[in-house]
């Protein structure tokens, strides 16, 4: 039987501001990209969040992110490449310690936002974040989108990669995500959505903004959880990867102690 992980992003409220129905998605998801504060989220909003994947068996990964709580990390940093180690350090031991506290772990990082795209080319960046993974713990799978600098220089320093491809986000002719700025960025449509995870899940394929076809072979697709039709969005691809075969599961295991 063919396998799929469904993550999403969550933990992204911040006090009184509440962003996402995270309790419903973790009904959905079995990986949940918790953010680590910098560009989203308070410790109280990880704490929740790590309780509750853990209870519900879903594997909890550190999404980090530029510094950016006012822009939502999606402003691109031009950092130095040391200082963004220990940012990305950072970020994962402050969620490292929810996650504990949860009785979970830390299963693998995921970049968020502006520094996910960039380091699809910057080569610099790129290294940067694979070095605060390879120093906190070299067996930790990291999460990206395939012909990244990302992932290929994560997969020379020895750390497991692990293939993402986006249900709800358009993509250019070259594989990268049209950026935000531009109209139709993002799907809302649900059944159009479950359709492009199902074929890019049997038919490792999914249509660019021009028509053209794209080679996708992920091993998790991602849905995203600021937008109002996440939760529906997510159920509807549930369903449709179940009438198609696919079994949805995670990764990595949830309840696997990482050393």
């Amino acid at each position: 039987m063919q396998t799929i992980d469904v993550n999403a992003d969550l933990g992204e409220s911040f006090g009184r501001w509440t962003l996402g129905d995270d309790d419903a998605l973790l009904e959905m998801v079995t990986s949940a990209n918790v953010a680590c504060g910098f560009h989203a989220g308070d410790p109280s909003v990880l704490r929740h969040s790590c309780q509750r994947a853990a209870e519900r068996g879903v594997a909890i990964g550190a999404q980090v992110g530029y510094r950016d709580l006012a822009g939502f990390g999606r402003r691109f940093i031009d950092m130095e490449p040391a200082a963004l180690t220990d940012d990305v350090l950072y970020q994962i031991g402050a969620l490292e310690a929810f996650a504990r506290v949860a009785g979970s772990r830390v299963r693998y990082v995921k970049p968020h936002g502006a520094l996910y795209n960039a380091i699809v080319h910057h080569e610099e960046q790129a290294a940067a974040v694979v070095e605060a993974v390879r120093r906190y713990d070299p067996t930790l799978p990291v999460l990206g989108l395939p012909g990244s600098a990302w992932l290929r220089l994560a997969e020379e320093e020895g750390l497991t990669v692990v293939r993402e491809a986006f249900a709800d986000r358009a993509y250019n002719p070259d594989g990268t995500l049209v950026s935000r700025r531009e109209p139709g960025a993002v799907l809302h449509d649900s059944d159009q959505i479950a359709e492009r995870c199902v074929r890019m899940a049997t038919q490792h394929e999914v249509e660019a903004v021009d028509g053209s076809i794209i080679e996708v072979t992920p091993d998790s697709l991602c849905v995203h959880g600021d937008n109002a039709e996440a939760v529906a969005t997510a159920e509807r691809v549930r369903q449709r990867l179940d009438e198609a075969g696919v079994a949805v599961r995670p990764f990595v295991d949830p309840g696997e102690e990482t050393p």
